[in-house]
């Protein structure tokens, strides 16, 4: 049986690992889409963009939620607005120099 109750949103994490760096909110990043699947991986790709924080879904999968930094509607994005914000897998940010903390 599946203990997932869709209106108890648990603990989000703080911070996420990728490529050895561990990122926070506030955090930069440029975007690298993995699938090219859709225009907006293709429109996205190489993008860079603002980590606000991180999301687990129903099957917690880690996603990091981030704005990008040349919209400029971004103010709508840090409010939480739908359009203004985008979710990618860990996988697909590249952090950016000076961003996170580097792993020994």
């Amino acid at each position: 049986m599946n203990d997932w109750d869709p209106l108890h949103e648990g603990p989000k994490p703080e911070r996420v690992r990728a490529a050895g760096v561990d990122l926070v909110a506030g955090d930069r990043v440029r975007l690298r889409p993995r699938g090219l699947a859709d225009i907006f991986d293709l429109a996205l790709e190489g993008k860079l963009a603002t980590i606000l924080g991180f999301e687990l879904d129903y099957e917690n999968r880690i996603f990091v939620v981030v704005i990008l930094d040349d919209d400029p509607g971004k103010d709508f994005g840090e409010q939480g607005k739908p359009a203004h914000r985008f979710f990618f897998r860990p996988e697909e940010v590249e952090p950016l120099a000076g961003t996170g903390e580097d792993s020994p």
